[in-house]
């Protein structure tokens, strides 16, 4: 993982024309999206600009979502960008390296959300300010023409369809291969607390460092599913002890230990520090 990614594991978007809600996005989660794309009106965009420039928000929990690059807005959320103070940039569409390699300065979550995007996931992890990959299901399907990204029913209800399933996997390859960060997709259905559990267990099972979501509910349910249960770190710890004593491969509780089972160990650690 991105040594300064520094975010999660739920970080709650927050529309950028709605300051009044800032203070309490960053109460209910561990870090915010403030967003200048899709969550504001093209016409209400310049009034949201100045919200985030007048609001002196966090800077290590704050991460401003810009329009992609290349849109009449991208130069004028990025001004504000830079008065704000803010070091997080969120790019919304991102496609190219080139893209990112523009916001040299800035610790750049690029949101994968096209099919370019996503083919072109390795290139852009590889920047050097690219400190996270977020990947976004919804934007994905609508540019390609579909209609739904979920399963509405039959055996496998509320699970993604192939090709944002795909998407999920591509970019968290792309992003653990250059040893950045992957941020899960919104889960859009804000009551069904179980069915987003379900998915926050998969993506800490994948490896994924937090999860996006978009109403403060869904904060705790997301904090809860990425730390460790007490049994989980009773048994790390009991292994990495026993690992200090061992040389080598070693049987502890029935089962064979060696580095990758050591590995797993030290990660339940450090996600219940």
């Amino acid at each position: 993982m991105s040594e300064s990614f520094g975010l999660g594991p739920a970080i709650l978007f927050c529309p950028a024309d709605r300051p009044e809600r800032y203070a309490k996005a960053l109460e209910r989660a561990d870090a915010v999206i403030v967003d200048l794309e899709d969550a504001v009106l093209p016409d209400a965009r310049a009034e949201a600009r100045a919200h985030v420039v007048a609001a002196a928000l966090d800077p290590e929990r704050t991460v401003l979502r810009v329009n992609p690059a290349g849109t009449a807005d991208f130069a004028a959320d990025m001004s504000a960008l830079e008065t704000s103070g803010l070091r997080y940039v969120m790019l919304a569409k991102t496609e190219a390296p080139d893209q990112v390699r523009a916001l040299a300065g800035y610790r750049v979550i690029a949101l994968v959300e096209t099919a370019l995007g996503v083919v072109n996931a390795a290139a852009i992890a590889a920047e050097e300010n690219v400190v996270a990959l977020m990947w976004g299901a919804e934007d994905l399907v609508a540019s390609l023409g579909g209609t739904a990204s979920r399963y509405d029913g039959g055996a496998t209800p509320g699970a993604y369809r192939s090709v944002p399933a795909q998407a999920r996997a591509q970019v968290r390859l792309a992003a653990g291969a250059f040893g950045k960060a992957t941020i899960d997709a919104v889960y859009l259905d804000v009551r069904d607390h179980a069915g987003l559990a379900v998915e926050v267990e998969d993506a800490v099972a994948q490896g994924f460092a937090a999860t996006a979501c978009i109403h403060p509910g869904q904060a705790e349910v997301i904090r809860a599913g990425y730390r460790p249960s007490i049994e989980e770190i009773e048994w790390a710890r009991a292994l990495l002890s026993e690992a200090a004593e061992s040389a080598g491969a070693f049987v502890f509780r029935g089962q064979m230990v060696d580095e990758v089972v050591l590995k797993k160990a030290r990660l339940i650690i450090e996600r219940g520090a």
